[in-house]
């Protein structure tokens, strides 16, 4: 097998804390032989498991980032038993440009996966992280938000998997991370995702969602914060104890009647709130034609009974735009 593109400019097995970069070489119109650099920590202390946390992996999504800035910046080797690996901003030049896909080639991170070695930029990260870094870890921590499109009530979250222990692991986990919700969650579409790649090696994997709008909160901040400690705290990486602000409510997703969709363009008239518990049946929103007046709006009706776990952020949507997501409050 050739040697991957991406180079680490510090050690990822030396011991203390060390500040640098992945360098992905990215030769362009106005750097012939130029770099993407993607900011990378790497704290390391004796015998122990490896985590591997990342965030905006979305370039629109900033609790990852904050907290990882936050970890990076803060942890003290002393307190670590085996190593961290933080990369802040998975997908760098989306960040920069803060967008959802890289601006470099449109390619979304979180559906690319695998990746390819000899593909597009965004693909020879996916490819790396995959290949070198995920390898190394025990536990894959990947931080995820609404972006500018979506708000969601802030939690982490695990999959159903075929696998019942390593299941079990990732709710633990979960759990661990104390968000004040916690979901069992169903995607849309799996393939390609860094879910997806993580969990096929057999590891423990955590995923959240923060909030959204596009922005971060002193609130989402500081659940983000406060997880990526207690998540290290579970998996005794990190000296100290769980920190909780209550219990996490359990959500979960069973069915893809949780998802609603727009038929239709407009103007959205929310009906129901993040948070709020509803119906069958009962209309959730209406879509306002953007046109005219005079017009009826089209209503979305819940398609189950549950709560109001996710909504569309802008005031305008496209038809096939994701309104709403109702999950299941669940037992324990």
């Amino acid at each position: 097998m050739s040697a991957h593109p991406i180079h680490p400019t510090i050690a990822l097995d030396a011991s203390g804390k060390a500040h640098g970069f992945l360098r992905l070489p990215y030769s362009r119109n106005d750097s012939a032989w130029g770099s993407v650099m993607i900011p990378l920590t790497v704290i390391a202390n004796g015998e122990g498991p490896t985590a591997l946390l990342t965030g905006g992996n979305h370039g629109d999504e900033y609790e990852g980032p904050i907290a990882l800035q936050q970890l990076a910046w803060e942890i003290d080797p002393a307190d670590v038993s085996g190593r961290v690996i933080i990369v802040p901003y998975l997908n760098y030049p989306a960040f920069r440009a803060g967008a959802r896909v890289s601006p470099i080639d449109q390619v979304n991170m979180n559906r690319c996966f695998p990746g390819r070695a000899d593909g597009s930029p965004t693909q020879k990260i996916a490819s790396y992280f995959n290949d070198v870094l995920v390898p190394m870890a025990d536990l894959v921590l990947d931080y995820h938000s609404g972006g500018k499109t979506l708000d969601f009530l802030p939690y982490a979250a695990a999959h159903y998997l075929e696998d019942q222990d390593q299941q079990a692991g990732c709710v633990a986990a979960v759990r661990a991370f104390a968000a004040p919700y916690s979901m069992m969650m169903l995607e849309i579409d799996a393939v390609g995702m860094f879910d997806t790649a993580v969990e096929s090696q057999g590891k423990v994997f955590v995923t959240t969602e923060l909030g959204g709008g596009g922005t971060a909160t002193a609130r989402s901040a500081a659940i983000a914060i406060r997880g990526a400690r207690n998540v290290l705290r579970h998996a005794g990486i990190l000296a100290g104890e769980i920190e909780r602000e209550g219990d996490s409510i359990m959500l979960d997703m069973p069915a893809e009647d949780c998802f609603h969709f727009a038929t239709r363009d407009g103007l959205i008239h929310p009906l129901a709130d993040l948070g709020d518990r509803v119906r069958a049946g009962q209309p959730i929103a209406r879509i306002w034609p953007p046109d005219r007046t005079g017009t009826a709006p089209v209503e979305v009706l819940a398609n189950r009974d549950g709560v109001i776990a996710a909504r569309h952020f802008p005031g305008l949507v496209q038809s096939g735009d994701c309104l709403a997501v109702i999950a299941d409050i669940a037992a324990g």
